[in-house]
């Protein structure tokens, strides 16, 4: 009995920082922001277009990976903006790497998205 409730306390605290950590980034992040809308369109229009579950996973896979490497990039800005905001190579270094990691996976959704459409 014990560990059903503390498991369920877990699972409840857990979702509570993921649903914090969603919100702190709609807040603060404006391509979080135009990435959420976009998903708001793509996420639906994804069922329209899909032909099967493999295509529908891809098409739905791919614009949830954008939001993904977005929440990791908006990670890793925050924390080396919290160690400090002076400008050093490593941390514009880590900056442009989140960047590119974000550039990737929305090349990957233009990839993907322009397979399953013309082809």
């Amino acid at each position: 009995m014990a560990l059903r409730g503390l498991i369920k306390r877990r699972a409840f605290m857990a979702a509570l920082h993921s649903w914090r950590g969603l919100k702190a980034c709609f807040e603060h992040e404006e391509a979080f922001r135009v990435e959420v809308w976009l998903s708001v369109i793509l996420l639906p229009l994804a069922f329209v277009v899909a032909d099967n579950g493999i295509e529908l996973v891809l098409l739905c896979g791919s614009v949830l990976l954008v939001l993904i490497v977005e929440l990791l990039n908006s990670a890793v800005e925050a924390a080396i903006d919290r160690i400090s905001l002076e400008h050093h190579a490593l941390s514009g270094r880590a900056k442009d790497l989140g960047s590119a990691a974000v550039l990737v996976a929305m090349l990957f959704v233009l990839l993907t998205w322009l397979a399953i459409l013309l082809m």
